[in-house]
């Protein structure tokens, strides 16, 4: 098993950046894929950034250039830094990761809040 604690979170104004952290203990050998999904009030949980054992990144497309996923080489922590954040990006962030068995787990989440 996975165990995942996000930290990094806050209440920002439109334009400054944050960073968000993730720290997995347990099983980190099995993780491969670790992502950023995020959900806003009355809105489906989606993927924000995610990036593979061999560094390849994806971004959805509002956070392009903006966002920056990124992994400590002892592979237990993944960080997402968030510049020139508007009040779109006002939601719950999860950690999530994906096992060589393809067995999700996920963060318990923490709060963005970008004020305009």
């Amino acid at each position: 098993q996975v165990q995942l604690v996000e930290s990094g979170g806050g209440l920002v104004q439109a334009g400054e950046s944050l960073r968000l952290s993730c720290v997995a203990s347990g099983r980190i050998d099995t993780i491969i894929f670790p992502r950023w999904y995020r959900q806003a009030p009355g809105k489906q949980r989606e993927l924000v950034a995610g990036i593979t054992s061999g560094g390849s990144t994806n971004y959805a497309d509002s956070v392009k250039g903006r966002f920056t996923i990124s992994r400590d080489n002892t592979k237990n922590k993944v960080f997402l830094q968030m510049n020139r954040l508007k009040p779109e990006d006002t939601a719950v962030y999860y950690c999530n990761v994906l096992t060589n068995q393809f067995i999700p787990y996920w963060g318990q989440g923490t709060q963005v809040t970008v004020s305009s």
